[in-house]
């Protein structure tokens, strides 16, 4: 049965069961969001530019440069190497692992050992030793592979379990309850931190691991757990043939082609900012810690109802159509931020902007490529190739980053090379046939 036909039985003929297994789709949003916020995005960056910088812009002893197996390197320019090299491994292990959870079953079984990887890294941080920073970048390196590396599998579920006209906001219902949950966890810590004391925000770490690992559970018992098997003999270069495969069937396929091609400058752009907007905000907009909690809060907040709004203007105008438009405002953010943010006010309006779209921008990505997906039973083997796109373009993006800071001192340089790649975004997006591209809507 395709993953289109299944969607529909699920929806038709087992709708107790179908919202079942949807909630529990729905559910890992919840669990693994936490790392996204917390980890990425709040309370670890705050922590490692802390730890990994000595003196003070006031005493003009301020130094945040680090020694990395002999190299010199900037803080937060070794944090985008480090990151940018996590993603190239989840980009080889996704096509591979994917091609094999396809034909064996085991999409869920490749769920739960990402998440585990990711969410025991993620406790493991709580032994962040700066005297050792080549061995405590391994839990960050690790968590980021469990977080990434399961976003694959959880996708590749969503063709499966609705029909496509239900995926917008299905995914988008999936980013809302990662907001909600993460946001939930935030204040928990924050709370913690601010309450007891800066000595437990170590502990938070802790929390982001467990949260993750226990609220998985919710998903790994209603999701089905093999929903194709056709063996297990030489699954491993089965999984390298059904990729091979996934990349011959574009061939032709003009709108997907440059859909994809949109997407991988997209993610060089939004990924990238997404992950270094804390690290500019407290090193070029010299925020305080608890502006920069707020504006976290702020992102988090408007990104719901941003969500939303995405979804319900997509089936009024396109996706394609929204898509451009979120491209648009995503260059405009950019320039915003090179030009005028230079102060905690210019940076809220900044992190609105970011939060109301962010969201919206993501959601629409994975339901417009689901909706433009072939009929296939081999959705992971599909929704890998997406991830390699993203990660790619991530590797790419985080890259340049560090470098653009490395050279010049600066993040706000860094800035200058996002704003070119979401004009690439746009062009390939324009350069859509626009005879079918309300086929996405």
């Amino acid at each position: 049965m395709s993953n289109q036909n299944l969607g529909a039985k699920l929806s038709q003929e087992l709708a107790p069961e179908a919202k079942r297994v949807r909630k529990g789709w729905l559910m890992y949003d919840w669990a693994n969001s936490v790392y996204s916020l917390v980890i990425s995005t709040a309370i670890f960056p705050i922590f490692y530019t802390a730890v990994t910088q000595s003196g003070s812009e006031e005493t003009g002893d301020f130094v945040d440069r680090v020694s990395f197996f002999g190299w010199d390197l900037i803080n937060t320019e070794l944090y985008s190497y480090v990151i940018a090299a996590s993603f190239l491994v989840v980009i080889v292990l996704s096509p591979m692992l994917s091609g094999i959870a396809d034909y064996a079953g085991k999409k869920l079984f490749f769920l739960k050992v990402f998440c585990y990887v990711g969410a025991a890294s993620c406790c493991a941080l709580f032994f962040f030793d700066v005297s050792r920073l080549e061995l405590s970048m391994i839990p960050l390196f690790l968590a980021n592979i469990g977080f990434w590396g399961s976003l694959g599998f959880y996708n590749a579920f969503l063709p499966e379990i609705a029909p496509k006209k239900e995926h917008d906001l299905l995914s988008a219902r999936g980013y809302v309850y990662g907001y909600v949950g993460s946001l939930i966890l935030l204040i928990v810590c924050l709370g913690m931190i601010m309450g007891v004391g800066s000595h437990l925000t170590r502990w938070s770490f802790v929390l982001v691991g467990v949260w993750w690992a226990v609220w998985a559970q919710y998903t790994f018992r209603r999701l089905p757990a093999n929903t194709r098997n056709q063996g297990r003999d030489n699954v491993f270069w089965k999984g390298f043939r059904e990729i091979r495969d996934v990349a011959l069937s574009l061939k032709g396929n003009t709108r997907l082609i440059r859909y994809l091609l949109s997407f991988f400058m997209m993610s060089m752009g939004i990924q990238t900012l997404m992950l270094m907007a804390s690290a500019f905000g407290i090193k070029e907009v010299k925020l305080e810690e608890t502006e920069l909690i707020v504006a976290i809060i702020l992102v988090q907040v408007i990104a719901i109802p941003g969500a939303f709004l995405f979804s319900r203007l997509s089936k009024i105008l396109g996706n394609i159509p929204m898509l451009i438009i979120a491209t648009l405002l995503w260059g405009g953010v950019c320039i915003f931020a090179y030009t005028l943010v230079d102060g905690s006010e210019m940076f809220f309006v900044a992190a609105g902007l970011i939060g109301f779209m962010m969201g919206g921008t993501q959601s629409l990505n994975r339901s417009t490529y689901s909706k433009m997906l072939p009929v296939t039973e081999d959705t992971a083997s599909y929704f890998s190739f997406y991830e390699v796109l993203e990660k790619g373009g991530l590797v790419i993006g985080m890259t340049v980053w560090g470098l653009l800071e490395g050279l010049s001192g600066s993040m706000r340089d860094s800035l200058l090379a996002l704003i070119v790649f979401f004009v690439l975004a746009l062009l390939m997006l324009l350069s859509i046939p626009k005879a079918r591209a309300s086929d996405a809507a």
